[in-house]
């Protein structure tokens, strides 16, 4: 997940190009990313196609937490900027305002890409977003440790289980993922969820709760740290690269750290109940949208978003974020390219849109679910009563 968060821009035609009359300072590009490099890497992709068509683009910063209130508020103001990039989560939520346009008026359209894109570029059956590219969870693993004991990387449930409690020694666990009370918690477990058949209209059913119970259980029973409920993503990664884990769950953002650090590892598709069972993962990272504006800043808005939509521009974007790209036949020759990539992009073919199930409602619901894991972990409650709990949230959510 580690998401950017979500940028917003307006596009105006600049003087070079002789696209429009308006002046080329009027550009405005609204973001917030988690490192200057991230933005660097974006502002590149979005320049060259802005230059392109005659346009500039002018960055500017909002905190992550700040960053939806303002898109809803200047929603309700009818006064968003011509070119919407948001958290896909949020993209339903957005479009729920009536302050998008549909995709298909500009001739974009999800043809060629990820099912899981599409469906969460999506609000009541019509297209408002599409996604450059989009990130995943993973099982990573020490080779070094995993040689040591002769061991295979696990594909199934049990299999990562038994794995984990022969690697875990002294202050080594088995396995770290992240458990906090937030997007961070809910977004790890959900490929655990869907897997074994549970959903998140559903979260007290039989199948639900028995995914609980096995992640609960990976704490109870000493093979991961009581101290995921307190780990971000990037406090795992620091945990395997340093060798307090012998796997962890984590996304292809962990790749230049890991290099970093000089550890030797592996990483697999996400292990299921059954080999028989693919991985379903949520997909992460940001979708573009066109806001209602006025048509000629909307056509404008298209071309930059259709331009990055292009094959070299989002192999661009999606290489220097170790993203998976959002077109199918891209991100197969991306894998072939580079292999350590190659999980991801298995796992996207499965992916899904974490507002599938639930629309607009997902974050309440995520948050409620997120507190339950909490509770399960920290043994307040049991994996039945807090999923019980967490499913009354979704009942009453709006």
């Amino acid at each position: 997940m580690v998401t950017f968060g979500l940028a917003l821009l307006l596009v105006t035609a600049g003087c070079t190009g002789g696209v429009s009359s308006r002046p080329a300072d009027v550009v405005v590009e609204l973001d917030h990313y988690t490192s200057a490099e991230a933005g660097r890497q974006f502002r590149s992709v979005l320049d060259r196609c802005a230059k392109r068509f005659g346009l500039r683009i002018r960055r500017q910063n909002v905190p992550v937490d700040q960053l939806m209130p303002k898109v809803l508020r200047d929603a309700t103001a009818h006064s968003l900027p011509d070119l919407l990039f948001v958290d896909n989560p949020d993209l339903k939520t957005v479009a729920k305002t009536g302050a998008l346009t549909e995709l298909s008026q500009y001739g974009l359209s999800g043809e060629g890409f990820y099912p899981g894109i599409v469906e969460a570029g999506s609000y009541r059956g019509k297209l408002y977003g599409l996604a450059p590219g989009v990130n995943g969870l993973a099982l990573f693993y020490n080779r070094t440790m995993f040689e040591r004991a002769g061991l295979e990387p696990p594909e199934t449930w049990q299999e990562m289980r038994s794995a984990a409690r022969e690697l875990t020694e002294g202050s080594t666990h088995g396995i770290a993922f992240s458990a906090l009370a937030s997007e961070e918690g809910s977004w790890q477990f959900e490929p655990f969820l869907w897997s074994n058949g549970g959903s998140l209209d559903s979260l007290d059913s039989r199948r639900s709760v028995e995914a609980l119970e096995f992640w609960s259980g990976l704490v109870e029973d000493g093979l991961a740290s009581r101290s995921v409920v307190n780990w971000n993503q990037n406090d795992v990664i620091d945990r395997f690269a340093g060798g307090n884990a012998a796997m962890m769950i984590n996304g292809s953002w962990s790749l230049s750290s890991l290099d970093d650090s000089g550890v030797d590892y592996g990483i697999v598709t996400l292990p299921t109940p059954s080999t028989d069972i693919a991985p379903k993962v949520p997909l992460g990272g940001e979708v573009g949208a066109i806001p209602e504006t006025t048509p000629e800043r909307q056509r404008d808005a298209a071309r930059v978003l259709g331009c990055m939509l292009e094959r070299d521009n989002m192999l661009d974007w999606t290489s220097d974020h170790a993203y998976v790209p959002g077109r199918t036949k891209v991100a197969e020759q991306y894998a072939a390219d580079r292999p350590v990539m190659k999980p991801f992009v298995e796992e996207v073919a499965t992916g899904r849109a974490r507002t599938a199930e639930l629309g607009p409602r997902y974050r309440e619901v995520s948050q409620g679910l997120a507190d339950a894991i909490q509770a399960t972990i920290a043994g307040s409650t049991s994996p039945r009563e807090a999923l019980e709990r967490a499913a009354r949230i979704a009942a009453n959510a709006d």
